[in-house]
């Protein structure tokens, strides 16, 4: 007789168990700690051009075909917006563009830099590379702090 009443107990309170197990775990999923983190915005390079800059298409031809391939194109990806057309919803908060192309280095959504013009690829490098050294990462903050502590 007890061992009938510990089966018929045993299962609606392991149902019940478990479904209080699955709706515990639902919840955490939609409203623990990785749900309302705020979003992590990856650096990216942003190039305003229009079509018919001969500049945009001297940096198409020297840099354009190989950028995602380099160093830099791995730290901040190029996004292309037209200079002329609407400004994404994103993109809102950058000052104003005049010239085409204007590249402007964002990280975490924030401008931290701008190349204006195309002066040729040997400064374009350069001037990236300057830019490029404004973003803060972990490695780049421990350099940061070493050089700080000296």
């Amino acid at each position: 007789m007890a061992e009938r009443r510990r089966r018929f107990l045993g299962r609606p309170v392991a149902r019940f168990l478990a479904g209080l197990l699955v709706l515990a775990g639902a919840h955490a999923l939609t409203r623990g700690p990785v749900a309302s983190a705020p979003a992590m915005v990856a650096p990216q390079l942003v190039m305003f051009e229009s079509a018919n800059c001969e500049w945009c298409a001297a940096w198409d031809r020297d840099v354009g075909g190989i950028y995602h391939k380099t160093a830099e194109g791995r730290l901040a990806p190029l996004r292309r917006v037209d200079l002329h057309g609407p400004r994404p919803a994103d993109l809102r908060d950058i000052g104003a563009v005049v010239y085409s192309p204007t590249f402007v280095l964002l990280a975490e959504g924030k401008e931290l830099g701008r190349i204006t013009g195309y002066p040729g690829d040997n400064h374009f490098w350069g001037l990236l590379g300057d830019l490029l050294r404004r973003i803060e990462t972990p490695q780049s903050g421990q350099q940061h702090r070493k050089e700080a502590e000296s």
